[in-house]
C-alpha cells in the first residue's frame, strides 16, 4: 500500500484542534489544558491555532452528537489553510464517527493528523483513505503537560512533524513517569507541579527473535482493536503483509487474560503469520510489565508458533509517559540483536 505523506509543519502554519472522542476538553475543569496547549503551539512552535466549532461543547453534547465531532474533522480537512489536526483526548467511542466521515475528503486533502488511544479508530480512517497519520501527541496530555513538555516527547515531535529526518533512531527514553503511584490529577491548582520522572530501569527489551526486521508501521491501542475488528476500517490481510504491528494498552488497565484474548484474535486472523515484527508500548501501569511480557511470549511465540518473530517491548508510545510519535505506514527497522528501533524514511514531507 502506498501512503500519502503530508507536508511538515512550519512557523506560521494553522493547526486545528478537534474533539473526536471524549468532549472533556470543553468542560470547565479542563479548559485550562487548552490554554496551556494553545500558548505553546503559538509561542514555542510559531503556529496559529483554530479550535473547531464543536470541540468545546462538552462531554454530554459530543456523546449525543458523533456527527458534530465528524463535522469538525471533515471541515478541518476541507480547509486548505489548515495544515494539521490535533486531537484533544481519547475516550471510547470514536468508531461512532464512521458513518459521517468521507474518506475521499481525507484522501484528497492530506495533512498531519495526531492522537492516540481511542483515536486509533480515526487513524484507521486515515489508513483506509491512504493517508499517513501520527500515533502520539494530544492536546490534553503531551501538548499541555504541566510546567513544560518533557524533552523526549518534544524532540520526537520536532523530528517527525517539524524537522523530519530520512533516518531517525527512536531511542528508549532515559526516564519514566509512574502514573500508578505518583499521578498528578488534572486541575488548575496542580499546574505548577512537574511530573516526577525517574531514571529508566530497563529500556527496550527484546522478548524473542533476532537479526533485522523491517516493515511499515500499523497498529494502535489494543483496547480499541475490539471495536475495529470486523468493520470496514480494520486493515486487510494485504495491509498486514510485511508490516510491523505496534500495540499498546490504555490506563483502563486490562489484565493479562484480556491481552491474551486480543492477541489470540490477531492470531486467529493470521496476522502473526504475515507480519515482520511487533512493537509493544510501555504498559500504562508498571505493575503489568511482567504479566504482559508473558502473554506476548505465550501467544505469539508458543500458541501462534512464531518464536522467531521479533518483539520489541517497553517502547515509548501510548499511555506511559514520556512518548514519541509513530507514523502509520512509515518504514521502520527493528534491530533485535541490539534492541534498537529506527524510522527509515521521513515522517513528513
Amino acid at each position: 500500500m502506498k501512503y500519502i505523506k503530508p507536508k511538515h509543519l512550519e512557523k506560521g502554519d494553522t493547526v486545528a484542534i478537534v474533539s473526536l472522542s471524549s468532549g472533556m476538553l470543553g468542560e470547565p475543569w479542563a479548559i485550562h489544558k487548552l490554554a496551556i496547549a494553545k500558548e505553546r503551539l503559538e509561542n514555542d512552535f510559531g503556529l496559529h491555532v483554530r479550535v473547531m466549532p464543536n470541540a468545546l461543547k462538552g462531554i454530554q453534547y459530543l456523546y449525543d452528537h458523533p456527527e458534530a465531532r465528524a463535522q469538525d474533522l471533515m471541515d478541518a480537512f476541507r480547509d486548505p489553510s489548515i495544515k494539521a489536526v490535533f486531537c484533544a483526548i481519547g475516550g471510547e467511542d470514536s468508531i461512532r464517527l464512521l458513518p459521517y466521515v468521507d474518506l475521499q475528503v481525507l484522501h484528497d486533502n492530506p495533512k498531519i493528523f495526531t492522537g492516540f488511544s481511542d483515536t486509533t479508530s480515526c487513524h484507521m480512517m486515515m489508513h483506509k483513505a491512504g493517508l499517513m497519520s501520527y500515533y502520539g501527541v494530544s492536546v490534553m496530555t503531551n501538548l499541555s503537560e504541566y510546567v513544560s513538555i518533557n524533552d523526549y516527547t518534544l524532540h520526537m515531535i520536532r523530528k517527525t512533524l517539524f524537522e523530519p529526518e530520512p533516518f531517525l533512531e527512536i531511542p528508549s527514553a532515559p526516564y519514566y513517569y509512574d502514573d500508578e503511584d505518583e499521578k498528578i490529577w488534572w486541575s488548575e491548582e496542580n499546574m505548577h507541579i512537574r511530573k516526577a520522572y525517574h531514571p529508566e530501569e530497563t529500556g527496550y527489551e527484546i522478548l524473542q527473535g533476532s537479526g533485522i526486521a523491517e516493515g511499515r508501521l500499523l497498529g494502535g491501542c489494543a483496547d480499541v482493536f475490539v471495536s475495529l475488528t470486523g468493520t470496514p476500517l480494520w486493515p486487510s490481510m494485504d495491509a498486514w503483509k510485511g508490516a510491523v504491528l505496534f500495540l499498546e494498552t490504555s490506563e483502563e488497565d486490562m489484565d493479562g487474560v484480556m491481552l491474551r484474548c486480543i492477541l489470540r484474535n490477531l492470531m486467529a486472523q493470521g496476522i502473526f503469520d504475515v507480519i515482520h515484527g511487533v512493537l509493544v508500548g510501555k504498559p500504562a501501569r508498571r505493575s503489568r510489565h511482567a504479566e504482559y511480557k508473558q502473554a506476548l511470549i505465550d501467544v505469539i511465540g508458543k500458541e501462534a508458533g512464531h518464536p522467531e518473530l521479533p518483539i520489541l517491548y517497553n517502547v515509548n508510545f501510548g499511555h506511559a509517559d514520556p512518548i514519541g510519535v509513530l507514523p502509520y505506514g512509515a518504514m521502520c527497522r527493528i534491530d533485535a540483536d541490539h534492541a534498537k528501533l529506527y524510522l527509515l524514511e521521513t515522517a513528513t514531507l
